[in-house]
């Protein structure tokens, strides 16, 4: 009789863990959430509970199935710590595609390592995360991790949706806090998928989201964050760097921040305060005094990264870059406006988001933002920018970084939000001279001034740190129109005063021309052929965007083979559209010889999704036309 039972014993726990197994099974995920998917996130649970003023804990459970090798950042298992804070508990367990368990990963086993790069900068800021190579995929990370905090301020956003190619089965967000901190929320976008709020009272809010199919990015979107939805939270009593604040908005934010975070930050030495007034003697303009006191902390310092937050808020003391020569883009901004204060001119310490794409610090809601740190000095009505991790900028250079976007300016009377510097389309500009031969062989050989400015400076002017291996791979790229390129001289020129960038290249190819009998045909642009490809989108979703504008203009003398006749020369083009205009000319001239001109104005703005095929079109029409031909006969 016991043989029976101890089988049905047996087979009812193999039935269990099977389950229990299966429970991470690729197969129990459905279809349509491996559509465009990397990885899917088949838990997302946060649950953040304020205890105090001074006390939070955040605990994270995460279960994420990897598709293939490009899902592994939507892991997400990491975590940052300070003397402030710490890691309670973290732990990972890893399945394969079945759900079986292949391997658990304790704290020992992840990476802990400095957040600060590149220098031995005396800091407690840690990095902790996972790093897991896997044997196969599909596979399957549970991640759970328990944060304890007494930076309040620091209160993490939700992101029910994290990333592109990404699903997500279930996220769950819970936050418990006490009823006299002034808790507050900012809802974005999240009727879009459906996201529940369970609870929402005096002391406790909560939401659920089920089924979020993987979305793929389109080409000129807004930022991500600005299409999917999210929940920002903040408190008005609240604690940061040790320090209890209370504020309800930006103005009092930045009276707190200046009052209770950069005091006593800006001491120097007499020493350096005798050297920087010695360098600005008698000069009384204070845009005049602060180039020269830019010049001297770029000379002096240099960059070490520390992301804002991870490393803290509170700079480090003016005096101790000083004497160390370096620091993170806090303590080089702080630095400078000590060293500017010593001169009597006035600047603020300013937070924002530093990306090439444009992202506004929310100016409704008052809440921790920003990602990097530059100073703003005051210029009678207007303001300058300065970027202080940078040690080639020009004097007020912000092109492709921290231009045109929402920042906090942290003033002694409080935070003021101003928009950085708009830099028109028009000027930024791209202007080239140049010529070129074609020989009876169709081998082809020219030079070119090209000049650049405005954003197109910042771009340009990454050539100038290039390696000569890395130049030529750079021309090579740039003008990958011509096959069989040559480089020959190359000369640059580097105007910050005028922030002007010049390039001289000479350049050769042979075969650049196809000859066929008698026939000789080649494409009459050769040094600006435009390279932007617009993706054909069908039913696209969202609004499209181009940030920044710009304007080329090109005058190429172009010097035909001795011995040929013009059979075919294109015909003179212009286009006009809410895009920009376009625009080009060929001139005979004496001596079989040709002008060519040029000019591209393409122009920023915001158009909504059922606009992006007619820009599409529109740079079709320029692509194709800088593509044109002329034909030759031999005579």
């Amino acid at each position: 009789m016991k043989k029976p039972f101890f089988a049905l014993f047996f087979f009812f726990v193999s039935l269990i863990s099977s389950a229990q197994k299966s429970e991470y099974a690729v197969t129990a995920i459905a279809d349509s959430l491996k559509e465009n998917a990397n990885a899917v996130v088949r838990l997302d649970q946060t649950d953040i509970n304020i205890l105090s003023q001074r006390s939070m804990t955040i605990k994270t459970e995460r279960v994420v199935t990897v598709l293939n090798e490009k899902g592994a950042w939507g892991i997400n298992a990491h975590d940052s710590y300070n003397k402030r804070s710490s890691i309670k508990n973290i732990e990972a367990t890893i399945y394969d595609a079945l759900g079986n368990e292949i391997k658990k990963i304790k704290r020992k086993d992840f990476k802990d390592v400095s957040a600060v790069d590149g220098a031995t900068l005396a800091s407690d800021a840690r990095y902790i995360y996972l790093e897991y190579t896997p044997i196969s995929y599909p596979y399957t990370v549970v991640y759970k991790s328990e944060k304890e905090t007494s930076s309040t301020a620091l209160f993490p956003n939700w992101y029910p949706l994290e990333d592109y190619f990404v699903s997500v089965e279930k996220s769950i967000l819970n936050v418990k806090y006490p009823n006299n901190l002034g808790f507050r929320k900012k809802e974005s976008q999240l009727s879009v998928f459906d996201i529940k709020k369970i609870t929402d009272t005096d002391t406790q809010l909560s939401y659920v989201t089920k089924n979020i199919l993987a979305q793929k990015p389109e080409d000129y979107s807004p930022g991500f964050s600005q299409l999917y939805p999210k929940v920002m939270m903040s408190l008005e009593y609240f604690n940061l760097e040790g320090i209890d604040g209370n504020a309800k908005n930006w103005k009092e934010y930045g009276k707190w921040f200046s009052d209770k975070i950069l005091k006593e930050t800006t001491i120097l030495p007499e020493e350096t305060k005798a050297k920087i007034k010695g360098l600005v003697g008698n000069e009384s303009d204070p845009i005049k005094k602060a180039k020269i006191v830019y010049k001297f902390m770029q000379e002096k310092s240099r960059y070490v990264s520390i992301q804002l937050g991870i490393g803290g808020f509170k700079p480090m003391m003016a005096a101790d870059v000083d004497r160390l020569g370096y620091g993170d883009c806090k303590a080089l901004s702080n630095y400078t406006r000590a060293l500017l204060d010593v001169v009597g001119v006035q600047s603020y310490y300013t937070e924002l988001y530093g990306n090439f794409d444009l992202l506004d610090i929310d100016e409704d809601f008052f809440s921790i933002q920003g990602n990097h740190v530059i100073l703003c000095v005051a210029d009678q009505n207007e303001y300058v920018f300065l970027e202080c991790t940078n040690q080639n900028d020009p004097f007020g250079y912000q092109a492709n970084f921290t231009d045109d976007r929402k920042v906090l300016v942290i003033k002694p009377d409080g935070g003021e939000i101003i928009r950085t510097k708009i830099y028109d389309p028009l000027k930024n500009k791209q202007s080239s001279q140049g010529s070129y031969v074609i020989d009876e062989n169709g081998s082809f050989s020219g030079k070119i001034n090209i000049q650049s400015e405005g954003s197109k400076y910042g771009r340009r002017i990454q050539v100038e740190k290039l390696q000569p291996n890395e130049k030529e791979a750079h021309y090579k790229n740039y003008w990958s129109n011509i096959n069989n390129l040559k480089l020959g001289k190359i000369s640059l020129l580097n105007n910050k005063e005028n922030i002007q960038f010049t390039e001289d290249v000479q350049i050769s190819a042979i075969n650049y021309a196809v000859i066929s009998g008698n026939k000789m045909i080649f494409t009459v642009d050769a040094f600006n052929q435009s390279s932007v490809n617009v993706k054909r989108i069908r039913n696209r979703k969202n609004p499209f965007e181009i940030q920044r504008g710009y304007l080329d203009t090109d005058e190429i003398e172009i010097n035909l083979p001795a011995g040929f006749t013009i059979e075919f020369l294109p015909s003179n083009f212009e286009l006009k559209g809410k895009f920009g205009e376009y625009k080009t000319e060929i001139i005979k001239k004496e001596n079989n010889k040709l002008t060519y001109k040029r000019s591209m104005f393409l122009n920023k703005g915001k158009y909504s999704n059922k606009e992006y095929d007619e820009y599409r079109l529109f740079m079709e029409q320029v692509s194709r036309n800088d593509n044109a031909k002329i034909i030759l006969t031999k005579n």
